[in-house]
């Protein structure tokens, strides 16, 4: 194909939408020299920022004021990584920090995930000492979610079900 404005060959071929009949469009064949003088008009409007820089600038935050939060003063005294940082790079720096952090991860893992707590398959030949393990960690936990909420009944409950769980992989 050739370039519409002379005989070179067209290596640009631009496709311009008519922002004010909605629907409609202009398409050009042009070659290097007339493609950079079609496209020059667009590059005297003021100038904006590369959609790379944008994209950035969403990602990072820096587009817009992200509120600053008690929380970005904490950090982690094994890594030394602040909240802040971790907002900004989206990487903790070690296992501890899900400790650390925990009261901000946790809103923040069940809006992505729907969950706070892994609900996948497990492997079907997986030893059955490390099913137990899981089953008491997460009877361990319920323990002082009910001891928190002053729930002695089912405290007593869960309790019961460690020891005799414990008891079992002793054996």
């Amino acid at each position: 194909m050739k370039c519409q404005k002379c005989s070179k060959p067209a290596t640009y071929h631009i496709t311009d939408l008519d922002p004010e009949a909605p629907g409609t469009f202009a398409v050009f064949h042009f070659c290097d020299e007339h493609a950079l003088q079609h496209l020059a008009p667009a590059a005297s409007q003021p100038e904006s920022l590369p959609v790379g820089q944008l994209a950035k600038d969403l990602v990072s935050g820096s587009g817009s004021t992200l509120e600053s939060s008690p929380a970005d003063a904490l950090s982690c005294p094994n890594c030394q990584i602040s909240f802040a940082e971790f907002r900004s790079t989206g990487r903790l720096g070690c296992p501890y920090d899900y400790e650390v952090f925990r009261d901000e991860l946790m809103p923040l893992l069940e809006n992505i995930h729907g969950e706070t707590r892994h609900s996948g398959k497990a492997p079907k030949r997986a030893p059955r000492t490390s099913r137990l393990q899981n089953t008491l960690i997460r009877l361990r936990n319920d323990l002082k979610r009910a001891i928190a909420a002053e729930d002695y009944e089912a405290a007593a409950r869960l309790r019961d079900e460690i020891r005799t769980l414990e008891q079992e992989q002793g054996r």
